[in-house]
């Protein structure tokens, strides 16, 4: 049994590994420019951040760490194509001919999917949840929040809406290759919203307001995978006799 797993384990390996360097070479490119980076990461959080209120550290490393992640994150949102091509390039050789032609626009529309979800949570999703969250105590309390906990939170947040807002491209590929259909997603529909309230919670901040906006367009965006399922693969209707 291992042996027959044997050269899909080394095609995973090669894969893997093609995607690491290239995470690695860009971190190195981007670490150049962390200090403009980290500028337009923290944008959204200064524009709501109270008069004599400031973004501080509280570690004598912080600083380095936090130029740190900055690169690494962006040296993986770079990399993303070299990423998504590979995971196709790895599934390919299970597909039939005319399944494979799929990995150009796989790869494209995974990218492009996944800025849309990045680029929805900053200008949207970000300015709302700390405003929420910041004025709430500004009256009690001075703002003083820290860049490397700010940095940490942001990551996670672009990432989460970044992959959630891939339904729609795993959904295409998926009803290409005859796996689910529009059926099938209507069916799961009860558990994915328990599924989704449940990410929702997890990944954004402890507000309500946050998490309905996260919630609300992965509902919509579940929707449309209905939509792109019936239109790619429909369910065939059974017959009346």
């Amino acid at each position: 049994m291992f042996e027959d797993l044997k050269p899909h384990l080394i095609e995973l390996r090669k894969r893997l590994g093609i995607s690491v360097i290239s995470v690695i070479v860009m971190f190195f490119v981007m670490f150049f420019f962390w200090k403009p980076i980290l500028d337009w990461m923290i944008t959204p959080l200064v524009a709501v951040l109270p008069q004599g209120s400031s973004v501080i550290f509280t570690k004598v490393q912080e600083p380095f760490f936090t130029a740190l992640k900055v690169a690494f994150f962006s040296g993986f949102i770079v990399s993303l194509p070299v990423i998504f091509w590979q995971l196709w390039l790895f599934i390919a050789p299970g597909l039939y001919e005319n399944e494979r032609k799929f990995v150009v626009p796989f790869a494209i529309g995974a990218t492009i999917m996944f800025l849309i979800g990045a680029l929805f949570c900053y200008f949207v999703v970000i300015p709302f949840g700390y405003e929420f969250l910041i004025n709430f105590g500004s009256q009690l309390f001075t703002a003083l929040p820290s860049i490397g906990e700010y940095v940490s939170f942001f990551t996670k947040l672009i990432l989460g809406f970044g992959l959630a807002f891939e339904l729609p491209t795993v959904t295409f590929f998926l009803a290409s290759i005859g796996v689910v259909t529009d059926e099938t997603l209507k069916s799961f529909f009860k558990y994915a919203l328990v599924v989704i309230f449940m990410l929702s919670a997890l990944l954004t901040p402890p507000d309500v307001l946050t998490q309905f906006l996260m919630a609300g367009p992965m509902i919509l965006l579940y929707a449309l995978s209905i939509l792109i399922a019936k239109s790619v693969n429909p369910a065939k209707k059974e017959d009346d006799e």
